[in-house]
């Protein structure tokens, strides 16, 4: 009997949240960021980040939105550096990531939402690039780097109509990039973009 009143209970909450919910949307993303490092020696270099995700609503004002987005990040040096009384100029590190953001929103109006959530990032590629002489050199660094990424962001989104809207995005990294024990610079990444559903 007892089986059976739970599995009554189950179903009437079942369906009480289907009313009270449109159901999961898919959708699509993608924008430019401006990206650095923490740490006084870095400035900002712009990037992009582009993919998907699935919006859950969990009731009618709160849902979770679980995304998988390519992101290219990374920073450019403030000053250039001297090697052997040679200059070495426009030094810049650029970050190749797979990010897996899980943002709970909150749904202010029905135009208007903000968000909370983490971010957990994979190295997939890295390239540092810089002058030399004038002459431009790059090299494949991801070896020295940490293959893995932490990150809390907050943001907040307009749509314009119910399938399509505006998001900004803030991910202040918590982990390090490099594996060393000097440097322990962070990521910082600022979104802007658009996303559509269907």
């Amino acid at each position: 009997m007892k089986k059976h009143l739970i599995s009554l209970y189950m179903v009437l909450g079942t369906l009480s949240f289907a009313q009270s919910t449109n159901g999961p949307k898919f959708g699509a993303k993608a924008g430019g960021s401006l990206s650095s490092f923490t740490g006084s020696d870095y400035k900002s270099k712009l990037g992009f980040y582009a993919g998907a995700f699935v919006n859950i609503p969990i009731s009618k004002i709160f849902s979770i939105q679980p995304e998988v987005v390519y992101s290219q990040q990374g920073a450019k040096a403030k000053d250039k550096y001297y090697f052997g009384g040679l200059a070495v100029t426009d030094i810049k590190q650029t970050l190749g990531y797979i990010n897996v953001p899980v943002m709970v929103q909150y749904n202010a109006t029905s135009k208007f939402y903000f968000e909370a959530g983490t971010e957990f990032g994979f190295l997939i590629n890295a390239k540092a690039e810089e002058n030399f002489i004038t002459t431009p050199l790059s090299r494949n660094n991801k070896d020295s780097l940490k293959t893995f990424n932490f990150g809390l962001g907050i943001g907040l989104g307009y749509k314009f109509i119910p399938n399509q809207g505006v998001n900004v995005r803030y991910v202040a990294g918590l982990t390090k990039i490099v594996k060393d024990d000097v440097d322990s610079s962070k990521n910082t990444n600022f979104q802007l973009g658009i996303n559509y559903s269907f």
